[in-house]
């Protein structure tokens, strides 16, 4: 049999854009860290430079978060200088929608990324990196063994609780029931069995739809007030509860956010709420840990690790644990010429 043996030095023509990226996946949910290639972000505060990505460089983020390059529910960051004197490194997170407040799912990814890759150096059995997100400074604490990340658990911003128990109507779903609490992002919480739907993959389509009315019903009732920040000040997600598949974890979530995107993940900040809410209930103790699947069945831990308060208001600090894969490594080039520079989305 003849062997193919392929070798070529084409290189780009220099008038294509390259970008560099590093793929992983955090408990199934993509995560693409773009390392090189992304034009430098002016301002003094990360939401600075959240808003200069928004105005200048928005076709970016399409083209790596859409097809062809991506798909409807990728998921990615763009990285910075820090901007506080503790913090290691900058980050923003990318969407199919835009630009996300914080994400758990992506610190951990991230934290695998840097480590792993080699970026920062890494010291066994923890290392720890301070990263500035728009939603505050987070630490991550990634576990070492063998030389590489095993996990990561990081100490959220402030999580608090807005409403418990509180009602919205919602066309075609009646009065739905829902806590509203903010975990670096803010989330409608609602019982996927009040709505007629599982956490599980067979109700995927429903979940997408029945999310997105319920996040537009409570956007469209009330305030969203985030204490200091307008730019945090938006409802960023439904997320259902339903009983766990594992009947030792605590339960399972899935998170519907920005443009109707499907967390594979437990979901970071959403976790982080939820802690929030149950210890607002008094249904958890500080350090008492809870496990929660996601839709594909990956568990992150979570559990209260203190008490503060986050402008005037009862709030704590979370502490979120999961696990994350390098899965690729890649230069995207964009052609000037290219029918879609900015790439679509089909759902």
């Amino acid at each position: 049999m003849k062997e193919l043996n392929l070798q070529t030095n084409w290189n780009p023509p220099s008038d294509w854009r390259k970008i560099t990226t590093i793929d992983a996946h955090t408990g199934g949910e993509p995560f693409r860290v773009i390392i090189s290639g992304f034009p430098a972000l002016e301002g003094e505060t990360i939401l600075e430079r959240r808003r200069f990505a928004k105005e200048n460089f928005d076709n970016l983020r399409k083209a790596l978060m859409f097809e062809p390059r991506g798909h409807a529910d990728m998921y990615g960051c763009i990285l910075t200088p820090p901007v506080s004197e503790e913090a290691d490194i900058g980050v923003l997170f990318t969407h199919n929608e835009g630009y996300s407040t914080m994400c758990g799912h992506g610190i951990i990814g991230l934290t695998k990324v840097l480590l792993d890759a080699e970026f920062f150096p890494k010291t066994s059995p923890e290392t720890i990196l301070k990263i500035d997100t728009p939603a505050g400074l987070v630490t991550a604490h990634a576990r070492i063994e063998n030389n590489s990340v095993k996990s990561v658990y990081f100490h959220n911003v402030p999580s608090f609780v807005v409403a418990l128990d509180e009602i919205v109507e919602v066309r075609g779903l009646g009065k739905v029931r829902y806590d509203l609490a903010f975990g670096g992002a803010f989330y409608a919480y609602v019982q996927a069995k009040d709505v007629g739907l599982t956490c599980l993959p067979k109700d995927f389509r429903g979940l997408i739809e029945k999310g997105m009315q319920i996040k537009r019903a409570v956007m469209n009732s009330r305030e969203i007030p985030h204490p200091f920040e307008k730019d945090l000040s938006f409802l960023y997600g439904t997320i259902f509860m339903d009983e766990p598949e594992d009947s030792t974890n605590h339960s399972r979530n899935v998170c519907i956010f920005a443009d109707g995107e499907v967390d594979r993940s437990p979901t970071g900040t959403g976790v982080s709420a939820r802690l929030a809410i149950h210890y607002a209930r008094e249904e958890i103790k500080i350090g008492e840990p809870i496990i929660i699947e996601s839709i594909v069945g990956s568990c992150f831990t979570g559990r209260v690790h203190s008490e503060t308060t986050f402008g005037g208001c009862p709030a704590i600090i979370p502490e979120v644990e999961g696990t994350a894969f390098i899965t690729g490594r890649n230069e995207f080039l964009i052609d000037p010429n290219e029918e879609f520079p900015e790439g679509f989305i089909l759902r």
